[in-house]
């Protein structure tokens, strides 16, 4: 049995048979990282993936639908690892989940270089140059701010993490698209694929989606635009195909 603590409930985890751990205090997974979770290449049967600043664990739940590879998730705070562990508890996942406390900067020491197959990441959105935009929550704080790790270590990290043609996938904001291709190629992970999402037609794109290979060939790929909300106010058929 799966116990909750103060203030935390249990959610279903978007359209889908699973359900995780969540507190408004903490943090609550977005639509960032549902889209992530289905961006990814993963491979179908076998192989190693880890996602780094997992928080309470969204992305690696939704990548079990999709993979039956193992996943190790990499969390830096203690309170979102713990809903993290009793969320594949939860789920009974704990064969295919493997739960880790720690910084992201650390994994390739602690867990291996060049041992996966596939890296996913949302990792924190505004720099550290963004102070006056942080949040006082200081959960909220490190989840979105790069307090403890920056985009540019992100992506070295998960260079060193990759084996050769391994694939990275990362979540991201427009704003930033530079600064991630930028240091994608400085850390030998070439950008195959990108997607922009758009909350409705009309608006600007409020999401990027970005998958590297690593030491690939040149050769980006553009996909389709992808729009989040109708006219109607509900998801597109585009959207509900992506995440299906």
């Amino acid at each position: 049995m799966v116990l909750l603590q103060e203030n935390e409930r249990i959610d279903t985890l978007f359209d889908s048979d699973l359900t995780i751990i969540q507190s408004p205090e903490v943090f609550s997974f977005s639509l960032d990282a549902v889209l992530l979770a289905h961006f990814a290449s993963v491979p179908i049967q076998g192989g190693e993936m880890v996602d780094l600043c997992s928080g309470n664990g969204a992305v690696a739940l939704m990548l079990t639908e999709r993979s039956k590879a193992h996943i190790t998730e990499i969390e830096l705070q203690p309170r979102l690892h713990d809903m993290a562990v009793r969320s594949v508890q939860l789920n009974k996942l704990e064969h295919q989940v493997t739960c880790k406390l720690g910084n992201a900067k650390d994994s390739p020491s602690e867990l291996g270089f060049s041992r996966f197959d596939v890296v996913t990441c949302n990792p924190p959105y505004f720099s550290r140059a963004q102070t006056e935009r942080i949040n006082p929550n200081p959960h909220l704080a490190l989840a979105r701010h790069e307090l403890e790790i920056t985009l540019d270590e992100v992506v070295q990290v998960s260079s060193q993490l990759l084996k050769q043609k391994g694939k990275a996938a990362f979540v991201h904001r427009p704003e930033r698209l530079v600064d991630l291709l930028f240091a994608m190629r400085k850390y030998r992970l070439e950008p195959k694929r990108l997607c922009y999402v758009y909350p409705k037609k009309g608006r600007d794109a409020n999401i990027i989606l970005v998958e590297g290979i690593k030491d690939g060939k040149s050769g980006l790929k553009v996909l389709p635009p992808l729009l989040v909300y109708g006219e109607d106010g509900q998801y597109t058929k585009e959207l509900s195909a992506f995440v299906s």
